[in-house]
């Protein structure tokens, strides 16, 4: 109980040196997704404060939580039914910088903490990026960086790449790694989104999952590829739609030290999520 107080105070301590004024967001989000044998239920809540310090600085904070729920199929993964709760703490800094009409640089701080049941401080990860976007021309910006990320289902160093079109007043493309995206709004109120991102997620494990396996945690990753559609319903109410189907489904144990020791090869699955939206 008291790790869990420390946590949630170290996470609200940058709300609490914001100004009313600042750019708010709340965000709620329930993602499904079944394969053949398992299927994986997630939800998910995140709050965002943006503040623009002056004209070159800029910080924005968010703070989700999300709890993965899994259901394997009986009779098939009998000696894994405790593997079917895992919980997720993290808070994203962002400071942007201003070096130039054509230059900004990014960097991102990421506290984590990821866990089965009981949180403890060896459940804690730190992850974080490094960007420099440059624009080219009035329509074109490139964004290149490195970033210490989960989307392998490990914390892991990769690299950031992004090239950003606008196509018209209505319309834009990005194409990189991990995240690519084409969107397209035909009125102040409708977004529509074609999007490819890798990611993944990893959580610490209680205790061993079986006597028969050194397994310290769950891994999880995939490449998606998905349909979204943001309503924008009311002034500041929006909500969002997700369609579409992960490739390269990977769900599996490791031990201290990365390595595989079981594989569920849960195959590929498709996914849809539902979200609502607050801005100011």
């Amino acid at each position: 109980m008291r790790i869990r107080l420390l946590i949630c105070s170290v996470f609200t301590i940058s709300f609490y040196s914001m100004k009313a004024q600042e750019t708010f967001s709340a965000n709620v989000n329930l993602k499904t997704e079944p394969t053949d044998k398992i299927d994986f239920n997630e939800s998910s809540v995140s709050v965002l404060f943006n503040k623009k310090i002056n004209s070159k600085n800029q910080l924005t904070n968010t703070t989700e939580y999300s709890k993965l729920s899994i259901n394997y199929e009986l009779n098939n993964f009998s000696s894994f039914e405790n593997l079917d709760r895992f919980n997720q703490f993290q808070n994203k800094t962002d400071y942007l910088f201003q070096v130039s009409d054509k230059t900004k640089l990014k960097f991102s701080v990421t506290p984590m903490f990821s866990f089965q049941e009981n949180l403890d401080f060896s459940d804690f990860t730190l992850l974080g990026s490094f960007e420099v976007n440059q624009q080219l021309n009035s329509n074109t910006t490139i964004t290149v960086g490195t970033a210490r990320s989960a989307i392998f289902g490990a914390p892991k160093f990769i690299p950031l790449l992004a090239i950003n079109y606008i196509l018209s007043e209505k319309s834009t493309i990005s194409v990189g790694f991990p995240d690519s995206q084409i969107s397209y709004s035909n009125n102040i109120r409708n977004k529509f989104s074609l999007t490819n991102s890798f990611n993944g997620s990893y959580y610490y494990l209680d205790q061993k999952s079986s006597s028969d396996y050194n397994a310290s945690k769950v891994s999880l990753s995939q490449m998606t590829s998905a349909f979204e559609y943001e309503r924008n319903v009311d002034t500041n109410w929006f909500l969002n739609f997700k369609a579409g189907y992960d490739f390269n489904k990977k769900y599996k144990l490791t031990d201290s030290e990365d390595h595989t020791v079981y594989n569920f090869n849960t195959g590929n699955g498709s996914i849809f999520s539902i979200g609502i939206k607050y801005k100011q």
